[in-house]
């Protein structure tokens, strides 16, 4: 087996942890010859929970020796005979082993800073061994609707994922899904056009909140209370309910009708509606990007892929999964049937389009126009089965394949739970309305001018309001990112506005406290040349933050591999907490020793450049000044 040295110029692994479980794997292998495959041995290595035990343990042998049918720790003693770590840990003989068959190991000091040099590059140890192609559908807004605290997760979350992708090296592209065709968007535009012509509002000055409030009178005015008018005949309510009911009855009829018509002059392509459906989008849009720009969310006009652009393919989409005899007919509709899932519908009775059908087209061009060897779906937790549904349809219909590939596309769904009030309730305005996320983003400025004007009166009123900014949106992104993406969480004001825990602004802290100690180190003029000093790693402080900023890679690759950025918090929190206690107990700025001063500053400042760097990951700017 060949063993690769951390000062090679070819080492790409910095992580103890998985360099350490190749050389027990191949240990494990050449002590039990021809017992185990090496390909199926799990080494175990996890982090020592006790660091006067070693910094790490292997946990093999007991699972091992089940199966050889002997005792752990004779098995851990075989492991041992066998082990070659020597340009890696101290010597181990019988000593290293613990308890019923736990095989401790401890770095050498020197392999250690050799890892850590390794680590403090620009890249900081991040690459993809294979780069890919991946396509995130991100944000996800519809027309003539403001966006809302349930639209905070698929944009935090994806842009975090977007992010973190890119960080490896892949090529990502972002496609911001926006329900802008189809019946309901036909039926703002023709409420739009009544009230323009009846001269109740300016197109030119049409906003946002116009376009919302025409969205729920038009659904409101087209929806027939059919069931009411049954009731009022059934039950003989009167004459004057029943006539009431009947004109509302006809009067839904033909607002539902004049949509319908609105529909097919959309499809058909007259100007004067398409003009209005324009205006529409602009002005969707338009408030949408900028949201997302003020949640320092990067996505961007280029993102954008309504179900518009796809409307001219749905019949083609259908017309491949009847040639292919996928679909069927079942009640006048088109069903595709999937083994394990309830039928996927795409075409209804009347021969409309579903969302499965445009998903389905989406599916297609981003894997075989767009080049996608994966495409992640950031949305919640509910459509779990539509995307079960549209996935497998897709690998039987050729969509996921592209030509020249070996095998399909990978298509994930990255589900998430949804944003919780302290009633445990989805999060409401005390009228029952959603939270608009541009009101939620004002109201956590607000709260974090406070913040910081308590913290640090001396601030101007511009650099007050720009921090207050940035706090804001750390607090809110970090909240979401750092649950578990597939659980609720309950949103609390003052937990995620902390500058103590594991919240946004206890990170930015972090980040600018060690920032502050530079700006220390220059004016007493004792920071030159710390970028090159030569790094020794003597107190367990000094080692405990080392071996915690070695798993940065891994964590960037975990991340990567699951979608679940409240990795990255976690360990980021984890990062910042070991830096505290480093800080407390080595002296920086007051070291004895030019060398060791210099080697803490150069920690230091790895420290910072990971933390910046993994709030990058996660959409969140860093501050020199709080």
């Amino acid at each position: 087996m060949t063993q690769t040295t951390p000062n090679s110029k070819t080492q790409q692994r910095l992580d103890p942890v998985e360099m350490l479980g190749e050389r027990f794997v191949a240990a494990i292998a050449e002590a039990f010859e021809g017992k185990f495959e090496p390909g199926a041995i799990d080494p175990l290595i996890t982090p020592s929970k006790n660091p006067q035990h070693g910094d790490y343990q292997s946990n093999a042998a007991m699972p091992l020796a089940k199966t050889l049918g002997m005792p752990p720790r004779e098995v851990a003693k075989a492991i041992v005979a066998k082990l070659d770590l020597g340009d890696l840990a101290l010597p181990m003989d019988e000593s290293s082993i613990a308890g019923p068959g736990f095989i401790n190991v401890r770095l050498k000091p020197e392999t250690l800073a050799d890892l850590v040099s390794e680590l403090d590059r620009p890249g900081l140890g991040v690459k993809a061994e294979e780069q890919q192609t991946i396509v995130v559908d991100v944000c996800g807004v519809n027309l003539a609707k403001q966006m809302h605290v349930g639209h905070l997760r698929s944009t935090v979350i994806g842009d975090a994922m977007c992010r973190t992708l890119e960080k490896l090296g892949h090529t990502v592209i972002r496609q911001n899904h926006v329900g802008d065709w189809g019946l309901p968007i036909a039926m703002v535009v023709a409420k739009l056009q009544t009230e323009a012509k009846a001269g109740r509002i300016d197109l030119d000055q049409v906003t946002l909140d116009d376009l919302d409030r025409l969205y729920k009178v038009a659904k409101q005015e087209s929806s027939a209370d059919t069931k009411g008018l049954k009731a009022a005949q059934r039950f003989q309510l009167g004459p004057k309910v029943q006539a009431e009911l009947e004109a509302q009855v006809a009067g839904a009829t033909e607002a539902l009708e004049h949509a319908k018509q609105t529909l097919v002059k959309l499809q058909s392509g007259d100007k004067e509606t398409v003009a209005l459906w324009q205006k529409l989008y602009d002005v969707t849009m338009g408030a949408c990007l900028e949201t997302c720009e003020r949640l320092q969310a990067n996505i961007t006009e280029k993102d954008s892929a309504g179900e518009s652009s796809f409307r001219d393919q749905l019949g083609e989409i259908v017309q491949i999964l009847l040639d292919k005899k996928l679909a069927e007919e079942d009640d006048g509709a088109l069903v595709v049937r999937n083994e394990g899932l309830e039928p996927t519908l795409v075409r209804k009775s009347d021969g409309g389009f579903l969302y499965a059908t445009t998903d389905l087209a989406a599916v297609r061009k981003r894997v075989q126009q767009l080049g996608a060897d994966r495409v992640i779906y950031c949305v919640d937790a509910r459509q779990a089965l539509h995307f079960k549904q549209v996935f497998a349809t897709a690998k039987k219909a050729g969509f996921a394949h592209k030509d020249g590939a070996t095998e399909d596309s990978t298509l994930e769904h990255a589900p998430f739970g949804m944003v919780l009030g302290e009633d445990g309730r989805p999060f409401k305005t005390r009228s029952g309305e959603n939270v608009k996320l541009n009101d939620l983003i004002n109201e956590a400025e607000q709260r974090a001018v406070v913040i910081t004007s308590e913290k640090n009166p001396e601030l101007s009123g511009d650099e007050r309001q720009k921090i207050a900014h940035t706090v804001a949106v750390a607090a809110l992104k970090y909240a979401d990112l750092s649950s578990d993406r597939i659980k609720d969480y309950v949103f609390d004001w003052d937990r995620m506005l902390a500058f103590e825990g594991n919240t946004g602004p206890y990170l930015l802290y972090t980040y600018v406290r060690i920032r502050s100690i530079f700006r220390k180190a220059q004016e007493q003029g004792i920071a030159a040349g710390y970028e090159s000093a030569a790094l020794a790693i003597n107190e367990p402080e000094e080692k405990s933050l080392a071996l915690v900023l070695l798993r940065y890679p891994a964590t960037v690759a975990a991340v990567s591999r699951t979608l679940e950025p409240h990795r990255m918090c976690g360990y980021l929190y984890e990062l910042a907490g070991t830096f505290s206690r480093f800080f407390e107990h080595c002296p920086v700025l007051k070291a004895e020793g030019d060398d060791t001063r210099l080697s803490r500053l150069r920690l230091a400042d790895l420290t910072a450049r990971v933390l910046e760097d993994g709030l990058d990951c996660l959409g969140i700017q860093t501050l020199e000044r709080m």
